[in-house]
C-alpha cells in the first residue's frame, strides 16, 4: 500500500501582463503555492494554492499557506496511505482550523496522485466529465476605460472571450458607473458584460450603483456588499432585476445552505479555494442546485495547476449557467508548466491525461520559484 512520503512547497512569482487592478489592491504579479506531494509507489502529486494581492483580499497570504502546509498540515499527511482521499480529508478538517486554500492544494495533489495511480483524469475520479469545453470569460481591469474597450474587442476578434466582467468598486459610484456603461455602449450586443464590485459598497450606495447598472444593461452584479452583509445582499437581490453573484460570502456548502434557506435568489461563485478543495466547491453546487441558485466557475487567478483542478471540476456539471472565468494563465507573462491550457472559441479545452494532465516544466519552475 502506497504512503505519503513527503510533501514540498514552493512559492513561484509570476508577473501579469498588466496591472489588474481590484477594489482592494492592484496586482502586477501572482504568487502560488506549488506543492509537490511524492509518494512510496514513485508517484508525485501537483496541487496550487493561490490567494490576491497578500493578505489585501483574505485571511491567507502566500507564506502563510506554504508555512501553515509545511508545519502543521504536511504532518498530518506524511506517513498515511495514499489512496484514501476521504479519511485524509477528514484527518486536514479534524485538525486544522480554516486554511482553505492550503487544504485546497493538498486535496489537489491527492487527486492528481491517484488519478495517475489509477489511469484515470481528476474529472473521472469527481464522477466523470459532463463537457470537454468550457466558457471562459475575461475580466478587464485595467482601469482606463479606453484601453478596456480595446482590449474586449481583441479578444472578441480572437475568439478567445465574448463574455466580460469589469471590476469596480475602487472609484466614486458615479465615476464606475459611467466607466461601465461606456464599456457596454462599445460593445453593444455583441458580448455580455458583468461587474465585480469586491465587497466595496454599502447598502445605500450599492442600490445607486446597481439600478443605474441595470439601466446600463449589465446581466450579473458581483458581490456588491461586505460578506458578512447576508441580509443586505437578499435585500438587493430581491429588490432588483438584474442577478445579484454571491462570492466571498458563500465559501461553503454551509454557507450556500444558510443563504439560501435566508431567502437569496441570484447565483453562487464556485472556488475550490474558498471550499478547501475540489470536492466542496461541487458540494456547495448541489447545494445550490437543491435551491435553484445558478453557478459560476469562479477563480482565485490561479496559475494553470489550480486553474486545472477547477475546470476538472467544473466539467463534471451540466449547468454552469453563468460560465466561467477560469482565465488565470492568460493574466501571466509566463507559466511552469510543460504545455499551456488550450484556450479557444471563446472557452477552453479540459486536459487530458491522467490526474490533472499537467506536467511541469522544471527550468521554468527553477527560474520563477522564490529564491529566499
Amino acid at each position: 500500500m502506497s504512503s505519503i512520503e513527503s510533501i514540498e512547497t514552493l512559492l513561484v512569482d509570476l508577473p501579469t501582463i498588466r496591472p489588474h487592478k481590484l477594489s482592494m489592491t492592484t496586482m502586477a504579479c501572482q504568487t502560488l503555492v506549488l506543492v509537490r506531494m511524492r509518494h512510496s509507489d514513485g508517484i508525485e502529486g501537483l496541487g496550487e494554492g493561490t490567494t490576491i494581492g497578500g493578505l489585501s483580499y483574505g485571511p491567507e497570504s502566500p507564506e502563510s499557506i506554504k508555512r501553515n502546509i509545511d508545519s502543521y498540515l504536511a504532518p498530518l499527511l506524511i506517513g498515511q496511505p495514499s489512496a484514501n482521499l476521504n479519511a485524509l480529508r477528514a484527518r486536514l478538517q479534524r485538525h486544522a482550523r480554516g486554511n482553505a486554500i492550503a487544504k485546497s492544494a493538498l486535496e489537489t495533489a491527492l487527486l492528481d496522485a491517484q488519478g495517475k495511480r489509477l489511469g484515470l483524469s481528476v474529472a473521472e475520479l469527481l464522477g466523470g466529465a459532463r463537457q470537454e469545453h468550457l466558457p471562459v470569460l475575461w475580466t478587464l481591469a485595467s482601469g482606463d476605460t479606453h484601453k478596456d474597450i480595446d482590449e474586449a474587442f481583441q479578444r472578441l476578434d480572437d475568439r478567445r472571450h465574448c463574455d466580460f466582467k469589469l471590476k469596480i468598486g475602487a472609484n466614486a459610484v458615479a465615476d464606475d458607473v459611467r466607466h461601465v456603461a461606456a464599456i457596454k455602449a462599445a460593445l453593444g450586443e455583441r458580448a455580455s458584460v458583468r461587474v465585480d464590485v469586491n465587497q466595496a459598497w454599502d447598502e445605500a450606495s450599492a442600490v445607486r450603483g446597481i439600478a443605474a447598472l441595470q439601466d446600463a444593461g449589465i446581466e450579473l452584479i458581483e458581490q456588491p456588499v461586505a460578506a458578512c452583509h447576508h441580509a443586505a445582499l437578499i435585500r438587493l437581490a430581491s429588490r432588483f432585476q438584474v442577478p445579484m453573484l454571491a462570492d466571498e460570502a458563500v465559501q461553503d456548502a454551509h454557507d450556500g445552505f444558510a443563504l439560501a434557506a435566508g431567502g437569496f435568489s441570484g447565483a453562487y461563485a464556485l472556488k475550490i479555494a474558498k471550499a478547501a478543495g475540489p470536492r466542496g466547491a461541487l458540494e456547495l453546487a448541489h447545494v445550490a442546485r437543491a435551491a435553484g441558485i445558478g453557478l459560476y466557475g469562479g477563480t482565485m487567478l490561479e496559475g494553470t495547476i489550480g486553474t486545472a483542478a477547477a475546470l476538472h471540476a467544473w466539467a463534471t456539471l451540466d449547468d454552469l449557467v453563468w460560465g466561467s472565468e477560469m482565465f488565470g494563465p492568460l493574466l501571466l507573462t509566463d507559466d511552469i508548466v510543460a504545455e499551456p491550457l488550450y484556450y479557444h472559441d471563446f472557452g477552453v479545452d479540459l486536459p487530458r491525461g491522467p490526474g490533472l494532465g499537467v506536467r511541469l516544466d522544471e527550468d521554468k519552475l527553477a527560474y520563477y520559484r522564490r529564491k529566499h
